[in-house]
């Protein structure tokens, strides 16, 4: 199980509306398959390892992230497949709770008489699955909010200069965590004024992002969809509303970059999951730019809290990671 959910963090921010899943399949104690959803969300995993197995998928074990689709769709259901293969026994950490599966999987399998283990690293599977399991459930996506700010925890200075505050090899790490999102959010403000690409640099041929700009008012010219350059949506209206009309159109995971009122909302609404700081080894001041704008807390008490998931020296700067409590 757990290289099949190495296998299903592969197909993070290329895959959605669908999960992004991992399979395994063993026989005789050999992998004979092995795959993972494709772009787009289509082969699912399980279908992939089968097809690389062929006739040596009689007998075997399928590992699978979460609980194989049991729907109707443009293909037909992956516990259908595995049933068909001669698949002996199947292990899964998640039930799929989309309505259209929610345990009809499992029970497929066991019709078929397939011995069928649930539950297995189910801790490390939602976490790779947040995303997805938040839209069905909740029908919001999984944010993350991304900070990158001087050591005084400042985003520009007072004339809005920010370009650039970490390193090379931190920015070069931002962008290797854009490729592992739907789409990159920034505020009006922000896009105003640095005009951002919001896009993945550098990491060779990907499918890029969703840019969505949140903005009451009108957005500027940025460049148009294509090989570079992801859809652009302008989206308006209250954090948690957003937040839906995002997950209505299918999207599971963003990156959010700022700006700080943007930041602000999103957390007074409680809708960031994960939050990733850069800090520089700067000092810029009080007159800079805040990396996160008024919460209005009356309490320490009511401020929102994170727990540290780790921290490592990138280049010259820090980066850490946080998920919610």
């Amino acid at each position: 199980m757990a290289h099949a959910l190495r296998l299903a963090e592969r197909g993070l921010g290329n895959v959605w509306p669908n999960p992004a899943v991992g399979c395994i399949l063993v026989n005789k104690g050999r992998v004979v398959g092995r795959g993972w959803t494709q772009p787009g969300g289509r082969p699912h995993a399980e279908i992939v390892a089968l097809s690389q197995a062929g006739s040596r998928a009689r007998g075997a074990a399928a590992y699978v992230t979460l609980e194989p689709c049991a729907h109707h769709g443009r293909t037909a259901p992956c516990a259908e497949a595995l049933v068909r293969a001669g698949i002996t026994r199947v292990v899964t950490a998640l039930t799929d709770p989309d309505p259209r599966v929610a345990g009809r999987g499992h029970a497929i399998l066991r019709d078929a008489g397939i011995e069928v283990t649930e539950s297995v690293r189910a801790t490390e599977a939602r976490m790779i699955q947040a995303g997805f399991l938040l839209r069905i459930t909740e029908g919001r996506p999984f944010l993350t909010l991304k900070l990158a700010a001087s050591f005084d925890g400042r985003i520009a200075t007072a004339d809005g200069e920010s370009q650039w505050i970490t390193g090379a090899e931190a920015r070069r790490h931002v962008h290797g965590l854009r490729m592992k999102h739907d789409a990159i959010m920034v505020g009006g403000a922000t896009a105003r004024a640095d005009r951002p690409s919001l896009n993945v640099r550098g990491m060779g041929a990907v499918q890029q992002p969703v840019r969505i700009i949140a903005s009451a008012t009108e957005i500027p010219d940025l460049p148009r969809e294509g090989p570079n350059f992801g859809p652009l949506w302008h989206i308006s209206g209250t954090a948690d509303e957003m937040m839906k009309d995002i997950a209505g159109r299918g999207i599971t995971r963003v990156f959010c970059e700022g700006g700080g009122q943007l930041a602000a909302s999103l957390l007074r609404g409680g809708l960031v999951d994960q939050i990733v700081g850069y800090t520089a080894g700067l000092a810029i001041g009080a007159e800079g730019l805040p990396a996160i704008g008024a919460l209005e807390l009356m309490r320490l008490a009511d401020g929102p809290r994170f727990q540290l998931v780790e921290s490592r020296r990138i280049g010259g700067d820090l980066f850490h990671r946080w998920r919610r409590d």
